[in-house]
């Protein structure tokens, strides 16, 4: 059986998460509270950071190399293009949502208002959450003006980028802190793409002590 290490409102992990189902590569969860740096997760990965994915001998971690690996090995669906400039694109993109979006917007929500929480470090950074706020509007501006242009993000179907994109907003929908009505474009992109069957998993996530939005697991949103 493959394992996945992961919480369940991390962003990179629901990234692993989406590939993994959109793939149809079964996988058990196990849920890691990885702030705790617990030895035998540690001896999994060393950088103490969620997702790890165990395949057979195989442990891997760091979210994009898993989901490349994936998609090398099991390439249908393809979630990179084949050619080298929507290859390009796309993993530009997941680097995109991955590292600015997330220390931009995520970080400073989820992290403030969820994480400080679970993990008993204090209460929110007030000046964080309104930085987190005010960057949103300008990725989800960002958003729209790549969808006016193409179908998905990257181009014409539908990649890595979207999934990591995805992973990102859907965590910030859990704790209603998506602005939907700024966009309708962006709006209807999330509602496509939180209508796959890959998504239906991450709709059921549950964190004790926070319930998700009303709109959170809702389809027609």
């Amino acid at each position: 059986m493959n394992t996945l290490y992961h919480y369940p409102l991390s962003p990179f992990s629901r990234k692993v998460r989406l590939c993994l189902a959109e793939k149809k590569i079964e996988v058990g969860l196990v849920e890691e509270r990885y702030w705790e740096q617990g030895t035998d997760f540690l001896r999994r990965n060393p950088a103490g950071k969620v997702p790890v994915l165990r395949m057979g001998n195989r442990i891997m971690s760091e979210s994009t190399a898993i989901c490349e690996y994936l998609d090398e090995t099991f390439p249908t669906p393809p979630l990179f293009p084949r050619d080298p400039e929507g290859r390009y694109e796309a993993r530009r993109l997941v680097g995109w949502f991955d590292d600015k979006f997330y220390h931009e917007v995520t970080s400073k929500l989820i992290g403030e208002r969820v994480y400080r929480k679970v993990m008993g470090t204090g209460y929110p950074d007030s000046a964080n959450v309104k930085a987190g706020a005010r960057a949103i509007k300008y990725h989800l501006d960002y958003m729209a003006y790549l969808l006016d242009q193409r179908r998905w993000l990257a181009g014409n179907e539908m990649t890595m980028a979207d999934f990591a994109a995805a992973a990102q907003l859907s965590c910030l929908d859990y704790t209603s802190d998506v602005d939907w009505n700024r966009h309708e474009v962006v709006k209807d992109w999330y509602a496509k793409i939180k209508s796959r069957p890959a998504f239906r998993s991450l709709l059921a996530d549950e964190v004790p002590g926070f319930q998700p939005s009303a709109q959170y697991a809702d389809l027609d949103f």
